[in-house]
């Protein structure tokens, strides 16, 4: 599904950024958008956040059986 790999993608990207802080002390976002009060960094943050929220879903749904298998 199409908005299961964009979440994932978003989640992937929260967690390099959160490494980056945990790290070296670097916000990624922060920095590329002007700060974190800046409104875009706020949207990619709540962004990021709502993926790993949809991400949750993907822990209890069935597998899929690819017809490839």
């Amino acid at each position: 599904m199409f908005i299961d790999r964009i979440a994932l993608i978003l989640v992937i990207v929260g967690a390099l950024n959160w490494g980056a802080v945990g790290l070296f002390s670097f916000d990624l976002v922060a920095w590329l958008c002007g700060g974190q009060a800046a409104i875009v960094s706020r949207i990619i943050y709540t962004a990021v956040a709502l993926a790993g929220i949809w991400c949750v879903s993907l822990l209890f749904r069935p597998r899929e059986i690819d017809a490839r298998e």
